[in-house]
């Protein structure tokens, strides 16, 4: 069934809310801290959740793109790109005095706000709004979270899935409806507090593949193991394959089950089931560079289960209740993720 996303909310608007958002998209070289942006779209939008008006950049990584099948942005097209420095201020006047909506925010707002933390300058956000978490409030019947089945469940119409600007125009269009179901029920929006970064990660290897390093055709030979952007270190063309490649072993003993409440500790064995709202191989590639072990499979060693549908009848889900594997969903993990504790600790 498709909805009408252009019905006028007609009752109290609710005085709590805020007076005006800033629909984010951004797309980047990969998932783990010491990666970049390299592209990003904001839709400005008003209180109601109309739209004011919208802004994309391309955004220089100075390092290879990463995973071109997704984006499709290749070192050709991004090697005449401004760096993040050189689009700061804009980027700033357009998310400036407003709240941060994105899918999935918890990444969206860690990758700026890294960036903003390279560029030596404090990012005007002072919170964020995931629509992930939006769309658990209002109780939407969705098959899962990713963007396209909430476009779907509003009769948004992708054009370009992945492509910065099309995705937070999509988002933009979903999110309005959003708005205007829970201000009609008085709802709590699931608003978080955008806290700057004041530290960065170690410095990106010297080895890591930089801009212009990309070829157009078959993937070269893979960059230094040791390097942290080495599941990126290849070159990749412009089309929709993607490289098979085995994860090295996790170097730190298992230190047992999640406990909720604590920070993830490295070594843990992680599964994930069922749909993620961002690729799959990428989510795994940051739990890997963040120190734990992604596992294929669920047993009793296993020390946290991820989805974001725990009551569907998956074997991982089903063996996760047998074994009292602790589970959690995506934006949680993705949260967790932001300071996993080292080995020992």
């Amino acid at each position: 069934m498709l909805h009408d996303n252009r019905t006028a909310f007609a009752g109290s608007w609710p005085e709590s809310y805020p007076s005006g958002y800033a629909v984010v998209d951004v797309e980047t070289t990969g998932l783990a801290r010491d990666d970049r942006i390299v592209s990003a779209a904001v839709y400005r939008v008003d209180a109601r959740g109309e739209v004011e008006d919208h802004w994309y950049t391309l955004v220089n990584p100075q390092r290879d793109p990463g995973p071109v099948w997704i984006h499709g942005l290749t070192s050709e097209v991004l090697s005449g790109a401004p760096l993040f420095e050189e689009i700061a201020q804009e980027f700033s006047e357009r998310l400036a005095d407003r709240v941060l909506v994105a899918h999935n925010a918890v990444f969206d707002w860690s990758m700026i706000a890294r960036e903003y933390a390279r560029a030596e300058r404090t990012p005007p956000v002072r919170s964020r709004l995931c629509t992930i978490a939006l769309s658990k409030e209002l109780g939407l019947p969705l098959p899962n979270h990713r963007l396209e089945s909430l476009a779907a469940h509003f009769g948004v119409v992708q054009q370009r899935a992945h492509h910065a600007l099309d995705d937070a125009r999509v988002l933009a269009e979903a999110f309005r409806p959003s708005l205007h179901a829970a201000a009609s029920r008085g709802a709590r929006l699931p608003l978080l507090e955008c806290r700057p970064l004041t530290e960065l990660p170690a410095a990106v290897s010297a080895s890591t593949p930089r801009i212009g390093r990309q070829s157009s055709g078959a993937p070269s030979a893979p960059s230094s193991p040791s390097s942290p952007s080495s599941s990126y270190g290849r070159s990749y063309g412009a089309g929709s394959w993607r490289p098979s490649r085995k994860r090295p072993p996790c170097p730190y003993p298992n230190p047992g089950r999640y406990e909720p409440g604590r920070p993830l500790r490295q070594g843990m064995r992680v599964a994930f089931s069922g749909d993620t709202s961002v690729d799959r191989e990428l989510l795994e590639d940051r739990a890997v560079a963040a120190g734990l072990h992604v596992a294929t499979s669920l047993s009793r060693l296993t020390s946290l289960l991820v989805t974001n549908d725990p009551d569907s009848a998956t074997s991982k889900v089903l063996r996760a209740a047998q074994y009292g594997t602790p589970v959690i969903d995506e934006a949680a993990f993705g949260q967790l993720l932001l300071d996993v504790a080292p080995a020992g600790s």
